[in-house]
């Protein structure tokens, strides 16, 4: 028996047949474009799966059912996108397309939902069943686990951990619309900010030399290896990092109390060295954080396929 998982995104749609055990055996995908007719999608998808399944020699029978995770605000009990930036769908119900047109029980939940159960199911959260995870990219996703069941909150409005206020005296505007959220000051994006004004504000420091003294050349890796260089400006940017970063995790944490919070997106290929400069300001900084319940902070594990695996998770 499979699963099929879909990964949304917005210049791709993604798929994959998933085992029992979280490993995917085939994939295949079609463009997306934002000027695309929704119901047109949702077409293609029906066709291009059925044709998928036939190719890969699976009848309908075999198939768990289908999960899908896309970005954007999504209703998984009605089976519907309410909104998506990405690809401008509004009250899409693809789940309940793809169910009622193939014959498969189909559900959806957003993007970062599905990464963290497939990260709980199948990664570097199998271990445990109460799980926080945030992606670290663009912006910053998240996802809850709670006893091994996805909290989403009303209409699976929920868990949007990148938009908590950990700065009331902001002035940084974040895109939801509040000063001072985590995802300014955690994200990749954030880092990139930080990291130039750094740069601007200190003419001598190595990471001109790091980025060949072109500042557009500036990302999330660059304040990393001015670290490792020892030079004093990108050493004060990532303690600065660190600790706005470790006020979020903190929160998570004493909210939460999950038995593991698992980092992913590209500022978490940092592995072992973000999850000990983690591990020592939440263990310096949190009241009770060494005690009886401390929290194990992860790298995630399942990496390109996660968004597949995590989709797939929702029916497996």
């Amino acid at each position: 028996m499979y699963a099929i998982g879909i990964d949304v995104g917005g210049t791709s749609i993604k798929w994959g047949l998933v085992s029992k055990d979280g490993k995917v055996l085939a994939t295949d995908f079609i463009q997306s474009r934002k000027d695309e007719d929704q119901n047109l999608v949702a077409d293609k998808l029906v066709y291009k799966i059925d044709e998928f399944l036939k190719q890969q020699g699976v009848e309908r029978k075999e198939i768990i059912g289908i999960g899908i995770g896309s970005p954007g605000t999504i209703d998984s009990k009605e089976g519907e996108v309410i909104y998506t930036n990405n690809l401008d769908w509004q009250h899409f119900p693809l789940a309940k397309i793809l169910e009622n047109r193939l014959g498969l029980t189909t559900k959806i939940t957003n993007d970062a939902n599905a990464a963290t159960l497939g990260e709980v199911k199948f990664g570097a959260g199998k271990k445990y069943k109460n799980v926080i995870m945030l992606t670290l990219g663009t912006g910053v996703g998240g996802g809850i686990v709670i006893d091994g069941k996805l909290i989403e909150g009303n209409k699976g409005g929920g868990a949007e951990l990148g938009h908590a206020v950990i700065n009331f005296e902001s002035d940084i505007l974040c895109t939801c619309g509040r000063y001072g959220c985590l995802e300014v000051y955690a994200s990749a994006t954030a880092l990139i900010r930080q990291t130039k004004q750094a740069m601007e504000a200190n003419r001598d420091s190595k990471l001109w030399d790091v980025v060949d003294h072109d500042i557009t050349k500036v990302n999330g890796k660059t304040v990393w290896d001015g670290y490792d260089l020892n030079d004093k400006t990108a050493i004060e940017v990532v303690n600065n990092y660190i600790h706005y970063l470790g006020i979020g995790i903190l929160n998570y944490c004493n909210i939460f109390r999950p038995e593991a919070l698992i980092l992913s997106g590209g500022i978490a290929k940092q592995g072992d060295r973000l999850v000990n400069l983690l591990t020592d300001y939440c263990e310096k900084n949190h009241y009770g954080y060494g005690g009886s319940a401390p929290v194990k902070i992860l790298i995630a594990e399942l990496g390109y396929e996660s968004g597949i695996i995590g989709a797939a998770s929702l029916v497996l």
